[in-house]
């Protein structure tokens, strides 16, 4: 039986550290790869993301467009119709509805739309509801419940 301390490494599958600048018998010594002289030789050098070599960056050259809010809050839409899948007297929840595979991107919330009609009679309890789709859940005997 296999121990905890009878554990190794397969093998061949750890390397040893490439040790350079190690004089010129290891192959990597004197500059250590670095070729000669210059910014980049130099410890702590980085250069900029984006950078093109003193040419205007491609971030630069393309215009801008458009507003991009960082407080927008992003709702996962489901239509009335797509509601029809569940049985009379069921509790629709973001969590069934994940369940079901009706959505996969993890959003704010989900956002009931009105499009379609409404044959089974649920309790449906999401974040955002549109008045029609009220109107469409409360006329199939259903109930809309706000989270």
């Amino acid at each position: 039986m296999l121990k905890l301390h009878d554990l190794r490494p397969a093998a061949c599958s750890r390397h040893k550290k490439r040790r350079v600048g190690r004089g010129p018998a290891s192959g990597r010594g004197k500059t250590a790869g670095r070729g000669h002289k210059g910014q980049k030789s130099r410890s702590g050098y980085s250069r900029r993301q984006g950078f093109e070599g003193g040419q205007m960056p491609l971030v630069r050259r393309v215009p801008k467009r458009g507003f991009n809010n960082p407080t927008r809050v992003e709702y996962t839409v489901l239509n009335v119709k797509q509601l029809n899948r569940f049985a009379d007297g069921t509790i629709v929840n973001p969590e069934l509805l994940k369940d079901m595979r009706l959505f996969k991107r993890r959003t704010a919330g989900v956002k009931i739309l009105g499009d379609g009609e409404l044959t089974a009679s649920l309790t449906v309890q999401a974040h955002k509801f549109t008045r029609t789709a009220m109107k469409k859940i409360e006329a199939a005997n259903g109930k809309v419940e706000v989270i």
